[in-house]
């Protein structure tokens, strides 16, 4: 039947085209009418009905497809094409949900904020709001990746954030969420085995922790944060230690706290590099007097204790 249909044969006009002369009739093809080439030498018919344009016979011959109707698809057609439209919506949903979690958003870095506040000062995250925020992140609020976190912030007084000190630090961290900062936990202390690093985490440290009514630490906190900075470092630590708690100090300055990080890192722990007429604050010097000194008497004890 194709070839039937391709094969070059004469045709008849439909009804409604008669203005063809004849010599033309004899020449129109199959394949003309199809392609709708243009029509040479035709006359307006004798009855006086309007002849049929080139343009008009090619719509009547191909006409253009149209959409099938509900009623003109099948049973199960309407159903394949939802469901493929619910599948690919959903997939399309979920893409861009996990886009939305893993892409920081400060919308979402504030509202978390506020989970730590309280309606009578929402801008700022007190003693209270710390400790859940500690427990959610879990950290323990006297560890020292904490007081890391604390200088990334740049916070002015420790047990608060404000909202500005919080969305600085976390912004820069690209945290909004507690899992994201728990992911961030080890890059945090990478900062402490840096010297460079460190020494500005410590310095940052002092005026962190001090009383702002006071110029100087008191020694109750000045200890505290020693040890959390150089408990596990320095050598001297625990004789540092108890030779502040008996020693007449009440407070360190920020002179002595700075000195204390360098006494720490420069003088051996055997003493044997110490320069007395070095510039050492005075408190160190009476510290190296009284480690001395308190070797001495444990020397003393040990050759009495052979001897008898």
């Amino acid at each position: 039947m194709v070839k039937c249909l391709l094969k070059t044969r004469r045709i008849s006009p439909p009804c409604h085209i008669t203005s063809f002369k004849t010599d033309q009739q004899s020449n129109f093809t199959f394949h003309q009418f199809i392609n709708c080439e243009p029509f040479q030498d035709y006359d307006n018919p004798r009855d006086g009905s309007r002849r049929l344009e080139p343009p008009r016979a090619f719509a009547i011959a191909m006409p253009r497809g149209k959409r099938r109707s509900a009623a003109d698809m099948g049973p199960g057609d309407d159903d394949r094409h939802c469901s493929k439209r619910r599948v690919t919506s959903s997939s399309t949903r979920r893409h861009s949900k996990a886009e939305d979690i893993s892409s920081f958003s400060q919308k979402r870095c504030i509202a978390w904020f506020r989970e730590y506040t309280t309606p009578d000062d929402p801008d700022t995250l007190g003693p209270e709001g710390m400790e859940k925020f500690c427990e959610d992140i879990g950290v323990e609020p006297e560890n020292v990746v904490m007081l890391v976190l604390a200088w990334k912030m740049n916070a002015r007084q420790m047990g608060f954030f404000t909202l500005q000190e919080w969305t600085k630090g976390l912004t820069e961290l690209q945290c909004d969420t507690h899992t994201k900062v728990q992911n961030k936990l080890d890059y945090l202390k990478s900062f402490l085995h840096e010297p460079s690093t460190f020494k500005s985490i410590y310095r940052y440290a002092y005026d962190f922790a001090r009383d702002k009514d006071q110029r100087s630490m008191d020694m109750e906190t000045a200890r505290a944060m020693l040890q959390l900075l150089l408990g596990r470092q320095w050598s001297l630590y625990s004789q540092f230690n108890n030779f502040l708690e008996q020693s007449k100090y009440k407070v360190i300055n920020k002179d002595q706290w700075c000195n204390i990080l360098e006494f720490s890192r420069s003088i051996q722990s055997d003493l044997m590099n110490y320069d007395v007429d070095g510039a050492w604050p005075v408190m160190l010097d009476e510290f190296v007097e009284w480690l001395k000194a308190a070797r001495e008497q444990t020397g003393k004890g040990s050759s009495s204790g052979k001897g008898s």
